[in-house]
């Protein structure tokens, strides 16, 4: 095949086509607005946040099991002893750590 030969209608078409071809999908992978790379960081965006989205649905639930808890006097009372050390009049509180 010579030079000659390339330049010919039905290759000089061909080429065309095929040139046409590769610059569309190179436009398409990393100039567009729309671009495969903008797409592969907004899919890891999306990922982050719905990680985060799981955390705060856990934080909640344990939330609510802590209100629901709290809503008795006794836990109440328990809660408040063991986190801010409150104490009863005429009572000696020792605070043992491990």
């Amino acid at each position: 095949m010579n030079w000659k030969s390339l330049f010919q209608p039905k290759y000089t078409y061909n080429i065309i086509y095929i040139s046409t071809g590769i610059l569309f999908l190179v436009w398409i992978l990393f100039f567009d607005t729309h671009s495969w790379l903008i797409h592969r960081e907004l899919d890891a965006e999306i990922d982050q946040l719905e990680g985060r989205k799981r955390q705060l649905n856990q934080a909640i639930e344990k939330d609510k099991i802590a209100i629901e808890q709290l809503q008795n006097e006794d836990s109440l009372e328990k809660f408040a002893r063991e986190t801010f050390g409150h104490k009863k009049k005429n009572e000696t509180l020792f605070i043992v750590e491990e």
